[in-house]
């Protein structure tokens, strides 16, 4: 008989929801913290200074030289192929330079007593907008120390949406990156609340004189001097409560502003709590993470600070810096690092398939034969639990894919959005096991994990146990806490790490939280009978085609988007009409391998994307995709538009997140639809 991993508690006689579940972990009681005297983020890391003192807990790297190279590119303009040459910069990077907590702790305090001398107040409101760096954690911390709560914004987040926060939240003070001076320079004029800037690294001169010229009522110090700022005037912390706000982390925002969300220091706390409980005995001390997604974004925050309860270390790289393709004279942060354990979302999975895959296509076409009899074979044995037979192909085959890692990799977290079951089994199979978690900002970004020993596909895990979760009916897409053998409904979550609502926004809290502090996600979910749980979609993105029957837009978009020819993907259905059809950003170096194979003679890649037999070689390999993953007929694609150019944030087609603008994509392309439809 399966083991069920989650226990039913409170009414039995609701109508229209499924009875309220919680982790067998925490049947009677939902945690709230991992240890009895850790109630604040202050707490976690003076737990591990006093129990792991030596033990290095951070580690970065510092860049050597940079690196220009001229490589000669051809375009066609006009019809015709020109040549031009372009410099291209690089890094050289040094090895990795750690901090041991102890050592990590005189670097929080002497930020937290420099940050009290610079005229910040316990209660007071920081902006950090910065990108991810072992810094942008120790400038936190360095805050949580005196009390003072941050204010999170996404280093991509453009300039409206940081001023619409750092106004709405009133900062006086702001923590940033030198290369992000001029966007704080374009936005201090329009915040009349904004005094003080500090900022972390070499600042081009121009940059500095131009902010002091524009706003010469702004106070400028470099993070290091407001360190030794605080060496030499040195004040007590004055630790902050469970009650007392953490911080307010901007959300990217797909639709309208962005939202402040409330997280104090006891919702991070029992998230902690939680993922600990679940997650402790899977995980050692001398572990160690690679630091490198946003740290705006609730899943990084709570994975490093997680880490940091454990004594994980965690070792900081950038996106950019990540492989060896992208430095010179040293390794990647990957194969520098050689992490134990990796956080990632569906894009990063995405773009690590691809490479693999890309590479595989390169060999002989035994090799290739060889690997995917190899990938076939282990698959097998992992789903019949013959786990001890596929040693053989890890040292026949896959051991070189896992040296692209640094070859010690042992677990990954996959969280952000949904991840294609065929990309989970290939990287589980080739590389490690891709565990999911799911989770939101509103609750400290994780609801649910899903643990080694019940690795499954395509499910989210069980309810964390700072939380209970329950269904509820959504009739008008048939989904009901009845369905059977599966009750679904609208995800709904409750527990000590769900916010207490948005900044100055009554109407949006209201709206997603009930008065008995429901938190109503708008994801669909539907229970397995193990007490784990699938999501299915977004409640706004379902939509009911012309024959009746209701497809997820996001389902489908994660199943598509595995195909080799997609760098990204909105899928788009209309309600009259039975199909859904697809924009995709192609990528560039397949649609060239395929225009190859056809025997097409043109190198021109925005040519390409309108040439028929490459659209219809990229549909081909859609539907393929699409009947290897199951889907139904009505989820099959009509029809594809290949795009060339990638849609970013600062065309506004993607968040800062980088998640689907899907209204600003709908209507930048409804000549495309509507002829995909004709």
């Amino acid at each position: 008989m399966t083991k069920c991993l989650t226990v039913e508690v409170g009414p039995t006689d609701v109508q229209g929801e499924t009875r309220i579940r919680r982790s067998v972990l925490s049947a009677k009681r939902l945690m709230s913290s991992p240890e009895d005297d850790v109630k604040t983020l202050f707490d976690v890391f003076n737990h591990s200074v006093k129990v792991r003192p030596k033990l290095n807990a951070i580690g970065y790297r510092k860049v050597v030289k940079v690196v220009e190279e001229e490589k000669e590119v051809t375009k066609i303009v006009g019809g015709e192929e020109v040549k031009e040459t372009k410099t291209w910069k690089f890094v050289k990077l040094s090895g990795y330079h750690w901090l041991t907590y102890e050592a990590a702790k005189r670097v929080v305090d002497s930020i937290g007593c420099g940050l009290r001398k610079f005229g910040v107040q316990p209660k007071d409101k920081m902006t950090v907008f910065g990108s991810t760096s072992a810094n942008w954690l120790l400038v936190a911390h360095g805050a949580f120390t005196q009390s003072i709560t941050i204010v999170t914004a996404y280093d991509t987040l453009g300039e409206d949406g940081l001023l619409h926060s750092m106004n709405e939240a009133e900062v006086a003070t702001a923590y940033t990156n030198a290369d992000l001076l001029n966007t704080i320079k374009n936005v201090a004029g329009k915040c009349p609340t904004l005094k003080k800037i500090i900022y972390d690294g070499e600042a081009k001169p121009a940059d500095v004189i131009a902010l002091k010229e524009a706003h010469p009522h702004l106070e400028l110090i470099t993070l290091e001097e407001l360190k030794q700022l605080g060496e030499d005037n040195p004040v007590e912390p004055t630790p902050p409560a469970a009650k007392d706000y953490c911080c307010i982390m901007y959300t990217s925002g797909s639709t309208g502003n962005p939202k402040g969300v409330l997280l104090t220091h006891g919702n991070l706390v029992a998230a902690i709590g939680g993922v600990n409980k679940m997650l402790t005995k899977y995980v050692h001390e001398g572990d160690v993470l690679l630091a490198y997604l946003p740290l705006a974004h609730v899943l990084e925050f709570l994975v490093e600070n997680v880490c940091l309860f454990w004594g994980v270390t965690l070792g900081y790289g950038t996106v950019r810096t990540l492989t060896d393709s992208s430095v010179r004279e040293c390794q990647g942060d990957i194969k520098e690092l050689r992490p134990t354990l990796m956080t990632g979302v569906p894009a990063v999975w995405e773009t690590i398939r691809k490479g693999v895959l890309a590479q595989v296509s390169q060999g002989s076409p035994l090799v290739q034969k060889i690997f995917h009899a190899a990938l076939n074979a282990k698959a097998w044995c992992l789903d019949n639990n013959l786990s001890a037979l596929t040693g053989v192909f890890d040292a026949v085959v896959f051991n070189k894919v896992k040296q692209q890692t640094g070859g010690r990799l042992r677990f990954a977290l996959s969280g952000g959005a949904p991840i294609s079951q065929e990309t989970q089994r290939f990287l589980s199979t080739a590389l490690c096991p891709i565990l999911q978690g799911y989770g939101m900002t509103e609750s400290c970004g994780m609801c649910a994990i899903l643990t080694p020993d019940v690795f499954n596909y395509g499910r989210v895990g069980s309810p964390v146990p700072c939380t209970e979760v329950k269904l509820v009916d959504v009739p008008d897409a048939g989904y009901f806490s009845t369905d059977s053998p599966r009750p679904r409904g609208e995800v709904c979550i409750r527990g000590p790490s769900i916010t207490a609502g948005y900044f100055k926004n009554p109407e949006e809290t209201s709206a997603t939280l009930t008065a008995d502090r429901w938190l109503k996600t708008g994801d669909i979910g539907e229970w397995h009978p193990d007490g784990t749980i699938s999501i299915i979609d977004r409640k706004k993105n379902l939509v009911k085609l012309s024959h009746g029957e209701y497809i997820a837009l996001e389902k489908l978009e994660s199943v598509y988007k595995s195909t080799a020819y997609c760098n990204n993907i909105c899928v788009y259905a209309d309600s009259m009409q039975s199909k859904p059809v697809a924009l995709i950003v192609a990528s560039e170096p397949r649609i060239l391998e395929l225009a190859k194979a056809k025997g097409l003679e043109s190198r021109d890649f925005a040519a390409l994307c309108k040439d028929r037999v490459i659209i219809k070689g990229v549909l081909d390999a859609c539907l393929a995709t699409a009947k290897r993953a199951g889907l139904k007929p009505a989820e099959m694609l009509q029809g594809v538009y290949l795009e060339s150019e990638e849609w970013t944030a600062q065309a506004g087609l993607l968040t800062a997140a980088q998640k689907l603008k899907r209204k600003e994509i709908n209507q930048a392309y409804v000549a495309e639809i509507k002829t995909l439809y004709s």
